[in-house]
């Protein structure tokens, strides 16, 4: 025995580090690389034998060698477990995209638009929602928004313009502002509430624009595609006098028909009587138009009685 083997015999670990290198060298190294269990499981045996057993030095490693080999085939199970263990779980097959499918969804349908017999058969919400989202002409293309008639939905007068303005189609409602104060003490003046008995409504319910943005006359094609809507408001509401407001409501009430101030006129059960447009008399500075509204108002008040 070598001068080493001796010293390390006396250290208590001969037997173990003499097997090592020699007697099962891979098994020792797969035991050593794989657990520390397997280790110390290892040495302890080997320990024993070397103590137990009172025999030359060259016995005691033959006896050694084979503690160690039958050690190591019982370890063997555990030691791969913890090595298969070890090893990387495969990856989790990655979720599909939720979203995916959207890029190559068809566009939605376009909201399906209603006929005229569909519009007459409407009532004030239904009517309000299907001028809300109208495209039966090109004005949907231009507008900016649509103005829906405000005010008594029982009254027995209506306040009718041809189209709406800018400040009209800004504000979202008939007649606002400066132009709408006057209208109201108009009516008041021949003893008429226009926050009870009153509804104010346009012929179209979109701004006509041309191709610079400015205002314009409604083509036929327009004024055509929106009638039905005017005309379910004139049957819902059933006034007994309409107050045309302006040249063109009242030349597009009646299609073909030339409109006369001063003269009273039917439409269905309705009387029928033009006047001028609160925003021109704003503008009228001579006070002329403002006589003639006058006699207008005083020619419908007596016509509508009470």
């Amino acid at each position: 025995m070598s001068r080493s083997a001796v010293f390390l015999d006396e250290m208590g670990v001969g037997p173990l580090w003499r097997l090592r290198q020699g007697g099962a060298p891979e098994a020792v190294d797969i035991v050593v690389e794989a657990a520390v269990e397997v280790e110390v499981a290892v040495a302890q045996p080997v320990a024993e034998v070397a103590a137990a057993a009172a025999v030359p030095a060259p016995v005691a490693e033959v006896l050694a060698a084979e503690a160690v080999a039958d050690t190591v085939e019982a370890a063997a199970p555990v030691a791969a477990a913890p090595v298969s263990a070890a090893a990387p779980a495969p990856a989790p097959a990655a979720a599909p995209d939720d979203t995916a499918w959207f890029d190559d969804a068809p566009p939605p349908p376009p909201a399906r638009q209603l006929s005229d017999a569909d519009i007459a058969a409407l009532d004030w919400d239904g009517l309000t929602a299907a001028v809300a989202k109208c495209a039966r002409c090109d004005l949907c293309k231009t507008r900016k928004g649509v103005v829906m008639g405000r005010g008594d939905r029982h009254g027995d007068w209506l306040m009718l313009a041809s189209s709406p303005s800018r400040l009209e189609e800004r504000e979202g409602r008939a007649l606002p502002g400066e132009q709408g104060k006057l209208l109201d003490n108009m009516l008041k003046a021949i003893a008429v509430d226009a926050d009870r008995d009153v509804y104010m409504t346009h012929l179209l319910k979109c701004r006509p624009l041309d191709a610079a943005g400015l205002e314009r006359l409604p083509t036929e094609a327009e004024s055509a595609a929106c009638r039905p809507y005017f005309e379910r408001e004139l049957a819902l509401l059933q006034p007994r006098t309409i107050l045309t407001l302006g040249s063109m409501a009242a030349a597009g009430i009646n299609p073909g028909e030339k409109p006369v101030r001063g003269k009273v006129r039917q439409l269905g059960n309705a009387s029928l009587i033009a006047t001028f447009h609160p925003e021109m008399l704003l503008q009228d500075a001579t006070g002329k138009a403002k006589a003639r509204a006058w006699a207008d108002l005083c020619l419908a008040k007596s016509t509508h009685g009470g």
